[in-house]
């Protein structure tokens, strides 16, 4: 499994956002190794990280070449106070199973 993190200090956002935004998420929920996503904050909720699993590489290049993606990085400073972006890939995960699917 991979995981890409989106780590950042929201900004503002626009309407310009809000739509790069869901047509990004579709597009993301749509690819055959999509796995689900996660939200994070900072303790004191200035920070947030959003956490996208994927079962291949090629699901993660399939995103990170998507028009609509591509135009929202070339526009992040509009939105975002900082960001950082983190991927790795999961050699195992367990648990119990209470907090339902990894």
């Amino acid at each position: 499994m991979i995981l890409c993190q989106f780590i950042f200090k929201p900004g503002v956002y626009d309407d310009e956002f809000q739509r790069l935004d869901a047509q990004i998420d579709t597009f993301a929920q749509a690819l055959p190794g999509y796995r689900g996503v996660e939200t994070w904050y900072s303790e004191d909720r200035t920070v947030k990280n959003v956490t996208y699993s994927f079962e291949t590489m090629d699901d993660v290049r399939a995103l990170a070449t998507y028009p609509q993606h591509l135009e929202a990085k070339e526009k992040n400073a509009r939105w975002y106070d900082g960001y950082r972006i983190v991927i790795s890939e999961v050699t195992r995960s367990y648990g119990d199973d209470r907090l339902g699917a990894d």
